[in-house]
């Protein structure tokens, strides 16, 4: 357990030393490009999210598992013929995924995503999610195999290879127009994915070359069974959140807004304000990690009075860091918005935000709980929820409250997933 806490400390600091370079990355990225330009690449993401979640997010999860229980048998033999299934698997969907995006790409960009401005962004995705998925599956057989220093150490050079690539290419060539502005961001993400899946994929060959045996009949069906629930759940998750950020430009414009404003006002909210009051999230993810395999552990070993007091000291321990974070951001927010971003307007949107926020932290908390007490579908079940929650009152009530609406609806749904999560957890820890 001690190896696993040592792990979980090790990604969770590099994880925020990443998080905090790439705020400020988005601060520089912000003043360079514009509100309006940065709203346009905020646009593009959910397509990203959503064929990650189809091509390679339950096959990640998968890859840890069973090279985890493979070293655990004793058939450490086995991690790279797991990895090289689901390397397979990976190539046979995204190829499928990516033919559709690319024949599909004038509808989506011009339909879907309500800007033609984003197709030659949205094309340049494919190659980059590409090298992702490679990158992700070697990580996660690190991961399986209790190297975490690995991944870490290669995560902190994309982290700066990105911004070195973005910020130098617009630079370099000072694009005018949004379209051109997407592609280049897009295009120094393709660079340091091209870095960072590289060095994966031959690194993981080098540590797991006698890590080799012959695939057992029914491997590809395990994979399946493990993958296809994951993947799903992300789909959807994900598809809520694609749909919610769709929607908040259009109804804004719907509403009488002029769509460059709406587009800019879009911008600041989620490329900038957003992000700064999830910073704290990294410290969230943390104690997620250390929380999922120790009460687990607990719950067979010493019963339902030790797994009682770890949740009350982390929801304890948990609400205290997130509240007095949240405090803070309150208050030198509006300075350091302005400061970083040049965006004065980040001000108003912060008192709700930091609710939201605080209430967003907390659920994921229980939710960590809940996925280590074996309670991975009513997780799900309450997330999604809360999700199409947020979608509901977003579309509903921006045509009478602006974009504060989203803010509002931001809240509404932490405070649906913090009660449904909470009484779940409740019920589990007492028994």
């Amino acid at each position: 357990m001690r190896r696993n806490a040592s792990g979980a400390l090790l990604l969770t600091a590099s994880g925020a030393a990443a998080q905090v370079l790439g705020f400020f990355y988005r601060a520089a990225l912000t003043r360079l490009i514009g509100a309006e330009n940065m709203g346009l690449y905020q646009l593009i993401l959910p397509v990203y999210a959503v064929v990650q979640s189809l091509s390679y997010a339950g096959l990640t999860v998968t890859v840890s598992r069973l090279t985890a229980e493979y070293c655990a048998l004793g058939q450490r033999r086995m991690v790279r013929t797991v990895l090289g299934q689901a390397m397979l698997l990976f190539v046979r969907l995204f190829a499928l995924l990516a033919l559709l995006t690319a024949v599909l790409s004038d509808p989506i960009s011009a339909w879907l995503l309500g800007d033609a401005r984003t197709r030659t962004g949205l094309l340049l995705l494919l190659p980059c999610l590409f090298l992702t998925g490679v990158e992700n599956l070697h990580k996660h057989a690190f991961y399986g195999l209790g190297q975490v220093r690995i991944p870490a150490l290669v995560e902190m050079g994309e982290q700066l290879i990105r911004v070195s690539a973005v910020l130098g290419l617009l630079l370099l060539f000072r694009p005018r127009g949004g379209e051109s502005t997407v592609a280049l961001i897009v295009a120094g993400m393709l660079v340091c994915e091209v870095f960072s899946s590289t060095v994966m994929f031959f690194i993981g060959r080098r540590q797991m070359r006698d890590c080799r045996g012959a695939p057992e009949p029914s491997l590809r069906r395990r994979m399946a069974v493990t993958a296809f629930p994951i993947a799903m759940t992300s789909l959807l998750e994900n598809l809520m959140g694609s749909a919610n950020a769709v929607v908040i430009p259009a109804r804004l414009v719907r509403a009488g807004w002029d769509p460059s404003e709406a587009m800019a006002a879009f911008g600041v909210l989620f490329g900038m304000a957003l992000p700064m009051v999830l910073l704290p999230m990294c410290f969230v993810g943390a104690l997620g990690l250390i929380l999922v395999p120790r009460l687990s552990e607990l719950r067979l070993r010493d019963g339902q009075d030790r797994v009682r007091r770890l949740a009350v000291r982390s929801i304890t321990a948990a609400a205290l860091v997130l509240a007095a974070s949240q405090l803070v951001l309150l208050a030198a927010g509006p300075g350091l918005g302005e400061t970083l971003f040049g965006e004065p307007s980040i001000r108003g949107y912060l008192p709700l935000l930091t609710v939201g926020a605080f209430l967003e932290g907390m659920h994921a908390v229980e939710s960590s709980m809940l996925n280590g007490l074996s309670c991975e579908r009513a997780c799900a079940v309450c997330g999604l929820t809360s999700n199409f929650i947020e979608l509901a009152v977003t579309f509903l009530l921006i045509p009478v409250l602006g974009l504060e609406a989203s803010i509002l609806a931001f809240c509404v749904s932490g405070a649906v997933g913090v009660v449904w999560a909470g009484l779940r957890l409740r019920r589990e820890i007492n028994g």
